[in-house]
């Protein structure tokens, strides 16, 4: 994102734009570095440019595990595409706190799926284990999967109740003060979801792995999301840093 007096003009390329192939979408918002010299939480600026814009070329949808989402993931160029300053979001500069802005609530979204497909699997594995018989009883019957069914409902719980305390601490002294409880749902959630559908596959056997069962697409989904909106690694890395660094005469949130 090079700036000039009037305008910026963009070059690169983008990978896994949400969204970008849907009939309806006309407009990208882009964030790119317009200041390279300055500190690094000020290098990023967005602005809003139309997806007919020249030099913006849709190059190709991206499947992920084989599954192309109905609204794409794209993979965009931008060659010499000019800007006028005026499509700024914010100020110059102001793009990393955008994002920042965003990234709570999208991840508490996202969480908050991860619970329903949780819940839906946990179904689907309790209603296949009583109806499937092997060696003359139903797999409901079988000590290991009376375990998985037992864990995924303890599980199912504990991020449930973590993300209902996010949400409140969000509400009630904002996601900044809420960060790393953001950090540890978003974490913990597709971790526990995927396996819980990675079990209630298992017990659907190969039946689990066809479209007959929605468990194959959201084991897909849900995989995905341990990369999306910052990949797993990150999130225990930030949660180690602010427990290192906060007053432990006081709460969490009261850092």
């Amino acid at each position: 994102m090079k700036p000039t007096d009037d305008h910026y003009v963009l070059n690169g390329r983008e990978w896994f734009a949400s969204s970008t192939l849907h009939q309806n979408c006309e407009v990208l918002i882009v964030m790119g570095k317009a200041d390279v010299e300055a500190p690094s939480h000020r290098r990023q600026s967005m602005m809003v440019v139309p997806i007919d814009t020249p030099g913006v070329t849709m190059v190709r949808n991206l499947p992920v595990f084989g599954y192309n989402d109905r609204k794409g993931h794209a993979e965009i160029l931008f060659e010499d595409v000019e800007v006028p300053r005026s499509a700024l979001l914010g100020g110059e500069g102001d793009g990393f706190a955008i994002s920042q802005a965003r990234l709570g609530p999208g991840r508490i979204h996202h969480c908050m799926r991860s619970i329903g497909m949780a819940e839906r699997a946990l179904e689907l594995m309790v209603r296949r284990a009583a109806e499937r018989v092997t060696f003359g009883e139903p797999l409901s019957a079988r000590a290991n999967i009376q375990d998985w069914i037992a864990e995924a409902r303890i599980e199912i719980e504990m991020i449930r109740l973590l993300t209902l305390k996010t949400a409140w601490l969000m509400d009630t002294v904002g996601n900044q003060e809420a960060r790393t409880e953001i950090a540890a749902i978003k974490a913990a959630a597709p971790r526990i979801a995927l396996k819980v559908i990675d079990r209630a596959i298992q017990v659907h056997g190969a039946a689990g792995l066809t479209e007959d069962f929605p468990l194959a697409a959201y084991y897909a989904y849900q995989r995905v999301l341990r990369i999306a909106d910052g990949p797993d690694e990150v999130h225990p890395r930030s949660i180690a840093r602010a427990e290192t660094c906060r007053d432990l005469t006081r709460q969490p949130w009261q850092t």
